[in-house]
């Protein structure tokens, strides 16, 4: 039947076109579902950041899950390449988490240890070590963690180039088709039923981002899960003022190529408007000031916002769904969704097609807070 799939993938940000990327090259029959545009939310919004070590502060099942990720670009890149001709834009310079108190950098010290002890490549650089490295930095610098291995992509184009390389291997891609609820057969999922029909397949995946929990309600599963806006800008410069990412608590700096930098983000949970706020933007003016002076010279260039999902745990919600055979969840990645999208689209397609999986995915099945919370 032509309306008849081995997946159906419901969500076309980045996580959505990993999955179909990586069941496509599987050799898989697969569709895929977007509501509104391609890459048209948080995915579009993101500064691109693969942040392992940055953003992570423990050695547990999430932090190996964002290296082995990690590891996957350089050839992700190339891959995407091939099949796409878009460039994802991947740039390994480094990242430094800077201090700005001795509380910080006692802490990035004790993170550096544990680091370290994990095998990963990390240093801790003074103030003065940091401005040598990136003389635009602040002198109100007092250090800064040096994670050599975490870089960056070009958000939008990173989820592209997943979707163009899946339609390329045979994947059907539509837009402004929203799914309404799901098909069943004897408890099974069988389906999905739309605004444009039905679609017919015993694998359906759920990648709708903060909207997922929507999406699986005539599922009997509610997620611990909501949504948080993050509002960002970017402004130009004839020179580079540095190339290293800058990150630091509550605001980033990411340099992109011809002088574009973006810095983001704020954090309001629990709400799914896009606008942008005067206080959010100059909040994150005065931080970026705080931490690059001459920023404040730049050309502007823009403002937006993206609602990214978080989790009520901090862990993204990677598995199959608990009564329903053949649904199966991947949401909840919140600033790490870039960074986690090469290893999500892997891990879920293991799991569609039943096959043991390279990590442990208990820490992010769909049923865990029930334990959590009771």
């Amino acid at each position: 039947m032509e309306n008849m799939y081995d997946a159906i993938i419901v969500g076309g940000g980045v996580i959505g076109g990993a999955i179909a990327y990586s069941l496509a090259k599987r050799g898989k029959k697969v569709l895929l579902l977007e509501k509104d545009r391609l890459a048209n939310k948080a995915s579009g919004a993101a500064a691109g950041m693969l942040a392992a070590q940055a953003e992570l502060d423990e050695d547990g099942p999430l932090f190996q899950l964002a290296k082995k990720s990690r590891d996957l670009f350089p050839a992700l890149k190339k891959d995407i390449k091939e099949l796409s001709g878009i460039d994802i834009g991947l740039i390994n310079k480094g990242m430094l988490k800077i201090a700005l108190t001795k509380q910080e950098e006692q802490e990035y010290k004790r993170i550096i240890a544990i680091q370290q002890r994990a095998g990963e490549q990390v240093q801790w650089l003074t103030g003065e070590e940091a401005r040598e490295k990136e003389p635009a930095l602040s002198n109100t610098v007092l250090g800064a963690m040096y994670i050599e291995k975490d870089g960056q992509v070009e958000a939008p184009q990173l989820t592209l180039g997943f979707l163009k390389s899946a339609a390329a291997l045979g994947v059907v891609i539509k837009e402004h088709i929203e799914v309404q609820s799901f098909h069943y057969e004897n408890g099974n999922v069988a389906g999905v039923i739309t605004n444009e029909g039905d679609f017919i397949s015993n694998n359906v995946i759920v990648a709708g981002g903060a909207w997922s929990n929507k999406l699986l309600q005539d599922s009997e599963l509610k997620l611990e899960a909501y949504p948080v806006k993050g509002e960002c800008f970017s402004v130009c410069t004839h020179r580079p003022l540095f190339s290293s990412t800058i990150f630091s608590h509550g605001c980033y700096l990411v340099p992109k190529q011809g002088g574009r930098i973006i810095v983001g983000a704020t954090v309001i949970p629990k709400t799914f408007d896009q606008s942008v706020t005067v206080d959010g933007i100059s909040l994150l003016i005065e931080r970026a000031k705080s931490l690059v002076p001459s920023i404040g010279e730049a050309e502007w260039e823009k403002v937006w916002a993206g609602i990214r999902p978080q989790t009520a745990d901090g862990l993204p919600y990677l598995g199959e769904h608990p009564t329903c055979k053949g649904l199966f969840v991947a949401t909840g990645h919140f600033r790490n969704g870039i960074l986690l999208s090469a290893i999500t689209g892997e891990v879920v397609s293991d799991l569609v097609e039943d096959k043991p999986t390279e990590m442990d995915l208990t820490p992010f099945r769909l049923d865990r807070m029930s334990e959590i919370l009771t």
